[in-house]
C-alpha cells in the first residue's frame, strides 16, 4: 500500500515537473530572442545601422533573427536583402543609399551626381549608375535605376566618396559629371548639360581646367570648349 502511494506521488510529481518545463519554455525562448535582438542591434549600430543579409550573417546574426526583427518592426527593409535599424533618423536620400549599398562597385553619375553636387534644378526620377563595361546589370526591384556602362578612364577617373545618411557613396565629382552630361547630351538633353556647366562655373569650387581635363577623358573637348570659353 505504501509502495502504491509512493509510486502515485512520483507520477504526480513528474507530471508537475513536465508542466513547469512546458510553462517555462516560452519565457526562456522569449529571453533568448530578446538577447539575440539586442546583440543584432549592437552589430548593426557598429556598422552604421545598415547591413546586407550576407554581411549580417557573416557577422553572426542568424537569418531567423534578422527576419524576426524585420517582422517586429525593429528593422526596415530598404530593398531586397538590405536592412536598416528602424529607430535611426529618416534617410534623406533613401534611393541613392539603397543603390550604393546594393551595388557597391557602381558609381553614381549624371543626373544623380548633379543632384548630389547641387548643380542642377532637375529632379531625378531614377538613379543613374555607372558600371564598368562588361559588368552585369544590377537586380533591383526598387528604386528604378538606369545603368550606363563606362570604359577605361571614363569609368575610373573622377570618383569621389561622399557620405550620405552615414553611408559612404561613390559618385563622380562635379567636373567629371559635367563632362559626362555633355557626352550623354543626346540622352539627357543639351539643356541639362548647359545648366550644369553654368552652375558649376558659378560655384567657387568650379575650375575650368578640371572641366577641360575631364572633357578629354570623355572625348568631348571639342564639344565643350566653345561653351566653356563663352562662360568664363
Amino acid at each position: 500500500m505504501c509502495l502504491r502511494r509512493l509510486a502515485r506521488a512520483d507520477r504526480i510529481t513528474s507530471k508537475r515537473r513536465e508542466k513547469l518545463v512546458i510553462l517555462s519554455m516560452p519565457r526562456k525562448q522569449e529571453t533568448r530572442n530578446q538577447d539575440a535582438f539586442a546583440e543584432a542591434v549592437s552589430v548593426f549600430r557598429a556598422h552604421g545601422g545598415v547591413l546586407r543579409t550576407m554581411e549580417a550573417v557573416g557577422l553572426g546574426i542568424h537569418p531567423r533573427t534578422l527576419y524576426a526583427m524585420r517582422d517586429a518592426g525593429a528593422l526596415e527593409q530598404l530593398g531586397r536583402g538590405l536592412y536598416r535599424l528602424a529607430d535611426l533618423p529618416p534617410l534623406g536620400n533613401p534611393d541613392l543609399v539603397a543603390v550604393a549599398l546594393r551595388v557597391p562597385e557602381g558609381v553614381l553619375c549624371l543626373s544623380s551626381a548633379l543632384a548630389i553636387h547641387e548643380i542642377t534644378t532637375q529632379i531625378p526620377h531614377e538613379v543613374h549608375l555607372a558600371l564598368k563595361r562588361g559588368a552585369g546589370p544590377p537586380r533591383l526591384e526598387h528604386p528604378p535605376v538606369r545603368v550606363y556602362w563606362f570604359t577605361g578612364k571614363a569609368f575610373t577617373d573622377g570618383i569621389e566618396i561622399h557620405e550620405l545618411d552615414g553611408v559612404d557613396v561613390r559618385v563622380y565629382g562635379p567636373a567629371k559629371t559635367v563632362a559626362d552630361c555633355f557626352k550623354y547630351r543626346n540622352k539627357l538633353g543639351l539643356e541639362v548639360a548647359l545648366e550644369a556647366l553654368k552652375l558649376y562655373l558659378r560655384a567657387k569650387r568650379g575650375r575650368p581646367d578640371d572641366l577641360v581635363r575631364f572633357a578629354r577623358v570623355c572625348r568631348v573637348e571639342k564639344v565643350m570648349r566653345p561653351y566653356v570659353e563663352a562662360l568664363v
